[in-house]
């Protein structure tokens, strides 16, 4: 078996798709999308996420293993002038079954990796749901810094769940 971990591409969005509907149907209170509204958008909307140009302003790794997603993170770049030197990490899932292994800790690396080629990126920042002490650690350790706490951030069920809010800055 070969763990790699590369950028997805348009052709792997059936399994994308899949992994975050996944995700958001088991982890309601970690992702501001909900699993309803998510599933019904067609495969094209997918495949434009995984646009892998050279102008795309979101793109998501994944560490890969015979052929099966086993965890992915996504960066997203802002576009608009005044905000060019920011982006965001988002959409990071690691299913239970392979979590314990650093994949979470090298995608992270691949997202900070890729960030850092692009010139104009001085801030990778993210959110984290409050109580979630694993992945705040984790975070934490790749060079994450807490600035704020955002109360009823998302909606979930009948209550709210608030979200810490990250960054990290490229400069060194």
């Amino acid at each position: 078996m070969t763990l790699i971990y590369r950028q997805l591409t348009p052709a792997d969005a059936p399994a994308y798709r899949a992994m975050m509907l996944e995700a958001y149907d088991r982890h309601p209170d970690a992702f501001t999308s909900d699993v309803t509204e998510r599933e019904v958008l067609p495969l094209a909307w997918w495949e434009k996420r995984l646009d892998d140009s050279a102008g795309a302003t979101e793109m998501v790794f994944a560490a890969v293993e015979d052929g099966h997603l086993l965890g992915v993170a996504g960066l997203c770049v802002e576009t608009r002038k005044k905000a060019r030197h920011k982006s965001t990490l988002f959409g990071m899932y690691v299913p239970l079954a392979h979590r314990n292994r650093g994949i979470g800790a090298r995608l992270v690396r691949n997202v900070l990796d890729h960030a850092g080629t692009r010139a104009e990126l001085l801030v990778v920042q993210l959110t984290v749901t409050q109580g979630n002490t694993e992945a705040v650690g984790l975070y934490k350790r790749m060079g994450f810094v807490t600035f704020g706490l955002e109360p009823l951030a998302v909606a979930v069920g009948t209550g709210f769940v608030a979200k810490v809010h990250m960054w990290k800055d490229l400069r060194g």
